[in-house]
């Protein structure tokens, strides 16, 4: 792919993005991109917030107000920004998004990182078999037609901490009950990333230089610009169930006979999981969505079907254990609930 250079681009224009607002500060894993981003100090930080919102936010960013049913007030909050972060919870009704990023091209907003935050949604089969309301893709290819600006999507597979952590529906843990339901024969790897590591790899990200330095093709360093309409593939850990089984088991000096194991075919699981949905549970959504991913064919796994830009993001290695004691002391103190 033919690449932009800086010594291409206007004389006195900046390689580097200083303005980045951010739609969902206070959120799931909005907070741990503030944080990144706060750590690093080398952009200024927009909230963008709703009008009524009662949200406290950390010292150090701006805040600004937008009414959703009022174009002209979400252009304005976002005038003067380079870049934009989206981070919703998937009850958030879809048409915020959509708004959002009209506002952004009408803005002049040169780069959006929309919704996108954990399964491998560039993967076709992956996509089509756990879609509900409104496809990622509507919101990718809507950014490209309004011609204004790129779009980085971000793959991290499913949040370690919350998904270890949140119910027997996501990875198959309860660590009230001591239960574990093994999907399949719990031996399918999957990618899974920590909240931390999502917030310093979008950090990392937004502090690439925009173009490279140079024009030599063959260099490695990587450019914001590399990304262009495309997507950005993390992880933490590559984890069977198994494994994780085998964190718990240390974290919590607890050996397997403590704990009621239990298999489940994961394609039952999966169309059950439908079935729920169908019938009015929104837990059924979140029981096939992340079953799908356990399926034998490794589409969970972006780290071996896709390669991870954790070194050129200069990402960490991180414990394990650590991560799981992490979520266990979430989950007992109330803090690991809904998207």
């Amino acid at each position: 792919m033919a690449q932009e250079h800086a010594s291409k681009q206007p004389t006195g224009s900046s390689n580097y993005i200083k303005n980045v607002a951010i739609v969902g500060a206070t959120g799931t894993s909005g907070k741990y991109i503030v944080e990144a981003l706060l750590a690093n100090g080398k952009q200024n930080i927009t909230a963008i917030t709703r009008e009524g919102s009662t949200a406290q936010f950390p010292a150090g960013i701006t805040v600004k107000k937008i009414n959703y049913d009022d174009h002209s007030s979400i252009v304005s909050a976002l005038q003067g920004q380079e870049a934009l972060i989206i981070t919703m919870g998937v009850r958030a009704p879809p048409e915020q998004q959509t708004k959002l990023i009209h506002a952004a091209a009408d803005a002049g907003v040169s780069w959006i990182l929309p919704n996108e935050y954990g399964y491998d949604s560039a993967n076709e089969s992956l996509r089509n078999d756990i879609h509900i309301g409104t496809p990622k893709s509507h919101y990718t290819d809507l950014i490209e037609s309004l011609g204004k600006s790129s779009w980085i999507g971000f793959t991290c597979g499913f949040w370690y901490e919350f998904s270890l952590g949140g119910g027997p529906e996501r990875f198959g843990f309860d660590f009230k009950a001591r239960t574990l339901t093994l999907f399949d024969a719990g031996t399918q790897p999957i990618t899974t990333t920590t909240f931390p590591q999502v917030g310093r790899g979008v950090a990392a990200l937004l502090n690439l230089p925009i173009h490279r330095d140079d024009e030599n093709e063959t260099s490695t360093s990587p450019s914001l610009s590399d990304y262009k309409n495309r997507f950005c593939y993390i992880g933490s850990f590559i984890l069977t169930q198994l494994d994780m089984l085998s964190s718990v088991l240390r974290v919590t000096s607890t050996s397997r006979s403590d704990w009621k194991i239990t298999h489940e075919d994961s394609q039952t699981r999966y169309q059950n999981g439908k079935k729920m949905l169908q019938e009015g549970d929104f837990r059924g959504m979140v029981v096939f969505m992340y079953t799908r991913n356990f399926f034998p064919d490794g589409v969970g796994n972006h780290a071996e079907t896709r390669g991870l830009d954790n070194e050129k993001l200069g990402l960490p290695k991180e414990d394990l254990d650590e991560y799981t004691q992490e979520a266990i002391r979430m989950k007992e103190e109330g803090g690991l609930g809904n998207y």
